[in-house]
């Protein structure tokens, strides 16, 4: 493709080989969730242990979406989501192929490296070569894949659990991530806006040491001890390179992670909401299937039926947020999806070990709904007024804070769902009104109450950051030159 501008670019062949590979990323991370007691059981390992394959996966793509804006400049967009299309697909076969616990978390961390750039390198694809006018719709479209696996996911990955055996989990992305990458040849035009900066590895360096020290702090201070010298230690080295990072790249004339995209007070905002929006989100993700397994003794395939309903609410109810963005608006349509957010995670802080399959239902799909209001609106109304040359480091960015946030927020509810359960077992052997069998189920029931409701108030304080949301200013115009 030559000399084409942004007025030539075919909308749906363009959306179709990104709707793919924001797909199989996301499926990475929801078929994992069902698998957890799986893994415990298979390689007799703690649940603290266990969830590194998500929280480490997680982290690592996180650290790496700041290098996205550098690649995408340096490479281009297209090259990049390629080839990250390619190393997903390779580490998927090695997932599949680990032989213990530290393998199968050495080859998600790798993982994750890959996937990292994927969701960054497709938001910027969107917002530098989709016209601005359609934006809003492609935004949904990309974030009904990214709904979708969620959706699909856990359905998927109870299946292949009952019937073939947890490595399918991994097994199953080649075919669909071969797919995806003929898509990305064909489909996604080759184009390069701006010109590559040098590498930042100063700045590469500095935050991946904060990243890696404060998660590695919040999963294991439980166990060593909050106030014990490890956990205080690695605390004070993440907060001390993370701020040497941010020193760094507001000083730095070529920044790893173009920091000063905060300075749009917009995008600040909005990135703020649909950071806690996005923990709460997580809330949901790994505590109903612990629940149904180890409460209820729900086999991996019904739950992740019992998942697929308000999953699918989630993921058909993206669309519709993005045809009601322009009429509705930033402000209001986040307000009317946090409201269902918080409402729903109130109500999930009332189960006990009979609560009905319906009730888990209804009350996951008034959450879900909330999500894809509220992030529909804050992906969208983030964006809109960055620049195009700047929307490569703005979607870092936004990767970066959200996945990291995600991280620490599965490292921290697992750290409080084991604290509160040996805390609430404590008090019923104490107290001597229950039996010894009934206790471990009603202290695992109350700390998976107790984390619902923390999720609740995170929800709640992203209402302040909600209410500042100003409307946007006149549009910015695009333009990609095609190579």
């Amino acid at each position: 493709m030559s000399n084409a501008t942004v007025a030539n670019i075919r909308f749906w062949p363009i959306m179709t080989a990104i709707f793919f590979g924001a797909f199989l990323s996301i499926l990475g991370i929801s078929t994992i969730n069902v698998a957890l007691t799986i893994f415990m059981q298979d390689f007799d390992a703690s649940l603290s242990t266990v969830q590194w394959t998500l929280t480490g996966f997680m982290l690592s793509l996180g650290t790496i979406a700041p290098l996205t804006g550098y690649l995408g400049s340096k490479f281009g967009f297209k090259n990049v989501y390629l080839f990250a299309m390619i190393g997903f697909v390779g580490l998927s076969v090695l997932c599949g192929f680990s032989w213990n616990i530290g393998s199968l978390i050495t080859f998600r961390i790798l993982q994750g490296l890959f996937t990292g750039l994927i969701l960054p390198a497709t938001m910027t694809i969107i917002f530098q070569v989709i016209p601005r006018e359609k934006q809003p719709f492609a935004v949904s479209i990309w974030g009904l894949s990214a709904m979708l696996a969620p959706a699909f996911g856990p359905t998927i990955s109870g299946w292949l659990i009952e019937k073939l055996s947890w490595h399918w989990l991994f097994f199953i992305n080649v075919p669909i991530g071969i797919i995806a990458i003929i898509f990305i040849m064909i489909m996604i035009p080759s184009y390069r806006i701006g010109q590559p900066s040098p590498l930042d590895k100063l700045g590469l360096l500095t935050v991946m040491v904060s990243s890696a020290s404060l998660l590695v702090a919040l999963s294991q201070g439980r166990q060593w001890g909050w106030e014990s010298g490890r956990t205080l230690g690695l605390f004070a080295v993440g907060l001390v390179s993370l701020a040497a990072f941010i020193l760094l790249e507001l000083r730095s004339k070529d920044p790893l992670l173009n920091l000063r995209v905060f300075g749009n007070f917009r995008f600040s905002i909005t990135l703020v909401a649909n950071t806690i929006i996005t923990i709460s989100l997580y809330s949901g993700t790994l505590l109903v299937p612990l629940f149904l397994q180890n409460v209820q003794q729900t086999s991996a395939m019904d739950t992740g039926l019992i998942l697929l309903p308000s999953s699918l609410v989630m993921a058909l109810a993206m669309p519709i947020a993005g045809k009601l963005y322009p009429k509705v608006g930033a402000k209001w349509m986040t307000i009317a999806g946090l409201a269902l957010i918080i409402y729903g995670s109130y109500e999930m802080t009332q189960l006990h070990s009979d609560s009905t399959h319906f009730y888990i239902i209804l009350w996951m799909a008034v959450r879900n709904l909330g999500v894809s209001l509220a992030a529909a609106a804050t992906s969208t109304a983030g964006m809109e007024e960055i620049g195009p040359t700047m929307v490569g480091h703005a979607s870092s960015v936004t990767n970066w804070v959200r996945n990291v946030g995600g991280s620490f927020a599965i490292a921290l509810f697992t750290s409080l769902l084991a604290s509160h359960t040996l805390t609430h077992a404590t008090d019923l052997t104490q107290s001597g009104k229950e039996s010894a069998k009934l206790i471990p189920l009603l202290s695992f029931t109350m700390s998976v109450n107790d984390v619902f409701l923390i999720a609740t108030f995170i929800a709640v304080a992203s209402i302040p950051f909600t209410l500042l949301i100003r409307k946007k200013v006149k549009a910015v115009q695009t333009g990609a030159v095609a190579a």
